[in-house]
């Protein structure tokens, strides 16, 4: 997230996938041992930032996303050309369930990735995205939209914001129409680097 408060920046396109500037508040990422080697790069940083990194893989058994982080396109789908923007081969490597108001038959990658699109809201993608983790983690991967409708019915457990010293001016929110929530989350955690602040907040009854 930035420091004023976006997790995307505006006018996401094909160009821009996280929107105008905001490849800018996932630099830290990008300079880490962990994101390097998921992605076939040598070097990168083994620090507090990469321990963070790695985490978001670490027993994870499924994904839920909305539309708007699977791909540009909007409305109906006009074909089954868009496969997401990660190539053949998506990071995931667990199930993905993306919310959508479109059916669509599920998209199996190579990897061990299949997109699951849910077309009956967010507590049917999270009872299919439990039964499919199988007693490990269910990952709510964003876009802001999505973490907002799942943090409104108190359905996370724990959350992780990492800010970045980035001021994008406008984009995507992630603390907006929470209902005055989220209710239930407590810091449990903060540490920093000079590129960037990590909370994490649990759930506490």
């Amino acid at each position: 997230m930035s420091l004023d408060g976006y997790v995307a920046g505006p006018d996401q396109s094909l160009e821009d996938p996280l929107g105008k500037g905001g490849e800018a508040i996932h630099e830290w990422m990008f300079a880490t041992r962990s994101w390097r080697e998921q992605h076939g790069l040598e070097g990168g940083e083994a620090n507090v930032d990469d321990r963070h990194a790695a985490a978001w893989n670490e027993n994870i058994g499924a994904t839920i996303m909305g539309r708007n982080m699977f791909g540009p396109i909007r409305g109906p789908w006009q074909d089954d050309e868009w496969r997401g923007w990660w190539g053949e081969d998506p990071p995931y490597h667990t199930p993905v369930f993306v919310l959508t108001h479109h059916e669509r038959v599920p998209l199996e990658m190579e990897g061990g990735t299949t997109f699951h699109f849910v077309t009956d809201g967010i507590e049917s993608a999270l009872e299919q995205a439990v039964a499919a983790a199988d007693g490990m983690d269910v990952l709510i991967g964003g876009g802001a939209s999505t973490a907002q409708q799942y943090l409104r019915s108190g359905l996370v457990d724990e959350l992780t914001v990492h800010v970045a010293p980035v001021l994008l001016g406008r984009g995507e929110r992630l603390f907006e129409d929470l209902g005055g929530g989220p209710a239930g989350l407590e810091p449990v955690e903060l540490v920093a680097s000079p590129a960037v602040a990590h909370f994490r907040y649990a759930r506490t009854g």
